[in-house]
C-alpha cells in the first residue's frame, strides 16, 4: 500500500472541522491527519440519510471510530423533514445532479456555521474520497459555504490521490466497517432497488416506508 505524504493545512490555518458522512468514507482521511499532526474535529450532519435506523448506524459507527482514534465528535442534528423540503421538486433528478449539490451544500452550510461559531478556521469533508461522488460537485459546495465567513475556508484536497482512495477501501476491511449498499438518500435507495430489481436481484429492505416511495 502506498504511503502517505505529510499534509498541512493551507495559509496557516490550525483547527479544522472535519464533515464526515460515514466511517468508510472518513476513515482514511482520518487516518492521514492523524499522522500529519493535524488539528481537527469530526462533525455529523447528514439528515439526507435514510432511513432513521440507517443514519443511526452510520453515525454509531463513526462514533466508535472517534473514540478509537481519540478524536472528538460532533453530532448535529437529524433535521430530516427540513432536508425533504431543501430537494422538494428534485425527486427524479439522476445521482450527481441538482439534488446532490442542494443535499451537499446543505450539509455544508451547518459546517461552515459551526465551525464559525466555534472558533474553527477551515473546513472539508470526507464526501469527496469515494469514487460514487463527483469531487468538483462536493469541492464547489464546500468552498460556497466557506465563503460566507471572512475568516473561514475550505481546504479542497483530494483525498483520493496519493493511494487515498485504496487506503480507504483497506481500513474499512480491517475495521470491519459496514458496508453501505446506497448513497444514503430515499431517492438514491429507491434508484438502487430499481436497479438491483431491473437485474433480478432481491431489493434492499430497510423495512420502513420512506418518503419517495408510496
Amino acid at each position: 500500500m502506498q504511503e502517505r505524504v505529510k499534509l498541512e493545512l493551507p495559509e496557516g490555518k490550525s483547527n479544522l472541522l472535519l464533515h464526515s458522512c460515514c466511517a468508510p468514507c472518513s476513515g482514511e482521511v482520518m487516518e492521514a491527519m492523524v499522522e500529519s499532526g493535524i488539528r481537527f474535529s469530526l462533525f455529523f450532519y447528514n439528515p439526507n440519510i435514510h432511513p432513521r435506523r440507517e443514519y443511526e448506524l452510520r453515525k454509531e459507527e463513526n462514533v466508535d471510530f472517534c473514540k478509537k482514534m481519540d478524536i472528538p465528535f460532533i453530532d448535529a442534528d437529524y433535521d430530516m423533514d427540513n432536508w425533504f423540503a431543501r430537494v422538494k421538486g428534485m425527486e427524479n433528478e439522476p445521482e450527481r445532479g441538482i439534488r446532490c449539490t442542494e443535499c451537499f451544500e446543505m450539509r455544508f452550510e451547518r459546517t461552515a456555521l459551526y465551525a464559525a461559531e466555534h472558533g474553527f478556521d477551515i473546513i472539508s469533508s470526507s464526501l469527496g474520497i469515494s469514487r460514487w461522488k463527483d469531487f468538483n460537485q462536493v469541492t464547489g459546495a464546500g468552498v460556497k459555504a466557506a465563503s460566507r465567513y471572512p475568516e473561514l475556508k475550505y481546504w479542497e484536497y483530494n483525498w483520493r490521490k496519493g493511494g487515498g482512495a485504496s487506503r480507504m477501501i483497506e481500513i474499512s476491511k480491517r475495521e470491519n466497517f459496514y458496508q453501505q449498499e446506497y448513497c444514503g438518500c430515499a431517492y438514491s435507495l429507491r434508484d438502487t432497488n430499481l436497479v438491483r430489481i431491473s437485474n433480478g436481484r432481491e431489493p434492499i429492505r430497510m423495512g420502513e416506508k420512506f418518503y419517495g416511495m408510496e
